[in-house]
């Protein structure tokens, strides 16, 4: 992807959007690249827990835009990559705080400043925080379930990144669970793909390490000694951002998976 400036969305809670821009954040910083990530769900605040440094934030997203503080105080840097960087949200405000022309702002001066990529934790839904991480990314992360309700809302959220003239929006699958796929209990990734039209980015595999390292608080994406799971995916992701062709897990599943694959790569 060429967009500096990335949102992770999806419209629907609860589909990984946070592990996500976790994984992929640290997998990115681990590739060399100097990474900001940027948590706007005020309120409720999930990203620093994610990555294991609640315990060091002071100042957060709210606090740059009212002035409390420098962009430069409110950045946390991880404790394991040492390239990687946290910008937390507020607990203690709502969404009414948030300003898309701050938020434009702040991120025009984490890329002048020198970061080489900036991923923006959208909250669920499609009201004003929706609306403000928005505003500032130039490209767009789209995670998504293989389920018809998950699907039916990343629809309506691409309708909306199109209609702020963000074209560069690339489709993450998350926890695919190649039996249930066999079973016909979980939509196929070619259905996926034909229902929302852009382009495949990445497909995640349910594993339950993921619970694992979210509830430590390190990203798994940051143990390569894990062949094969959605640490490894995360990381193919992170590769496949830069720009490299790197070839999809080898999932156990129905032929859909793969007849997905070979639409998408316009193969037979």
């Amino acid at each position: 992807m060429d967009a500096k400036a990335i949102v992770v969305t999806s419209g629907k809670g609860g589909v990984g959007k946070t592990t996500t821009t976790a994984n992929v954040g640290a997998a990115l910083a681990q590739l060399g690249e100097r990474i900001v990530v940027i948590d706007t769900d005020v309120g409720l605040r999930n990203l620093d827990v994610v990555m294991g440094l609640e315990g060091r934030v002071v100042f957060d997203l709210i606090d740059v835009f009212e002035g409390r503080c420098k962009l430069q105080q409110a950045l946390i840097r991880d404790k394991r990559v040492e390239n990687l960087f946290l910008i937390a949200a507020s607990q203690t405000k709502d969404k009414s705080s948030l300003s898309e022309e701050h938020m434009q702002n702040t991120v025009n001066a984490l890329l002048e400043g020198g970061f080489d990529r900036v991923l923006i934790d959208s909250p669920a839904g499609i009201e004003t925080g929706f609306q403000t991480a928005a505003s500032a990314a130039k490209g767009a992360l789209v995670v998504v379930n293989p389920e018809v309700s998950s699907v039916r809302d990343a629809d309506r959220i691409i309708g909306l990144l199109e209609a702020r003239g963000i074209t560069e929006t690339k489709l993450i699958i998350n926890r695919l669970r190649p039996h249930m796929v066999q079973r016909g209990d979980m939509l196929e990734v070619d259905d996926v793909l034909e229902i929302l039209g852009i382009k495949l980015i990445g497909i995640v595999p349910e594993d339950e390490k993921i619970l694992i390292s979210t509830n430590i608080g390190n990203p798994a994406s940051l143990d390569t000694s894990v062949k094969n799971g959605a640490g490894t995916a995360f990381r193919n992701i992170a590769r496949r951002i830069k720009g490299e062709d790197v070839a999809y897990l080898s999932l156990e599943t129905s032929k859909g998976l793969f007849a997905g694959l070979r639409r998408l790569f316009g193969g037979n």
